[in-house]
């Protein structure tokens, strides 16, 4: 059985992060490990609490996970510290980590920066030319490629300077700001469109760890990026239709509507 290993911040709602990315990786019938990087209190209508944990820690979760069941490819979420960045960047390069998908969460949805210059700076410097694919939304590829999106032309543009961080693909996802969840694969000089239908479901929480907990999946599989990408975003489609309606706020996915 393949494994996926996910890196990020555990959701207490089951949402998003850590348990979002378990469930995405098992639904893609394949092991899922995980290395926490933050303990949040949070539910459909918010986060109330945030911890840590030390850099020391998440090194000991690694050692445990690479020595033990080593994956065949790696997710990568919060981080919301230097020093963790720099705890993930070692043992990602101690253990030669392959099939490294970056999801940069930087941007909350209501636009607030989630990371400081400082630790937006590390996680360039030192994930991104580690990462087969890097995974921003809209306003995170703003930030990136420090330009305003507004159009089509935009994301394009956008995705060909923030390529020059990585020796990876760079997948620009569109989401409801610009299209119809139509995401932009930069790679190889080559720009790739997924054309997505928009689905009138309010309830999105945990999309984008989802997604990049898919491809994560697909690449531990064997297949190559641009076929991981579509069938990720096939995958959270079905999610998505299944019009799952949970908490009081905007609601999970449903990770196993492609059993039901």
């Amino acid at each position: 059985m393949k494994t996926v290993l996910t890196i990020a911040g555990s959701d207490s709602s089951g949402g998003a992060g850590i348990q979002a990315d378990i469930k995405t990786i098992s639904a893609h019938k394949l092991y899922a490990s995980s290395a926490i990087t933050a303990l949040t209190a949070q539910n459909t209508t918010g986060v109330f609490d945030i911890l840590n944990v030390s850099s020391d820690f998440l090194k000991s979760e690694l050692d445990a996970v690479f020595s033990d069941i080593y994956p065949d490819a790696v997710k990568i979420g919060m981080v919301s510290e230097i020093e963790l960045i720099n705890a993930i960047h070692d043992k990602l390069i101690e253990y030669n980590a392959k099939n490294i998908v970056l999801d940069p969460v930087m941007v909350a949805t209501s636009g607030a920066h989630l990371l400081n210059d400082n630790a937006i700076n590390t996680l360039i410097e030192k994930l991104f030319p580690l990462a087969t694919i890097i995974t921003p939304n809209v306003l995170e590829a703003e930030v990136l490629a420090n330009m305003k999106i507004k159009t089509k032309e935009d994301m394009e543009e956008a995705a060909k300077i923030i390529s020059k961080l990585t020796k990876g693909a760079v997948l620009v996802k569109g989401g409801h700001s610009i299209n119809d969840s139509n995401d932009l694969l930069y790679y190889n000089n080559e720009i790739i469109w997924f054309n997505g239908n928009r689905i009138n479901n309010p309830n999105t929480h945990g999309t984008g760890c989802t997604l990049s907990s898919a491809i994560a999946s697909n690449l531990a599989m064997g297949m190559n990026i641009q076929d991981s990408v579509k069938n990720a975003k096939d995958y959270i489609s079905k999610c998505l239709s299944s019009m799952l309606d949970l908490g009081k706020g905007s609601g999970p996915l449903d990770h196993m509507a492609i059993y039901r």
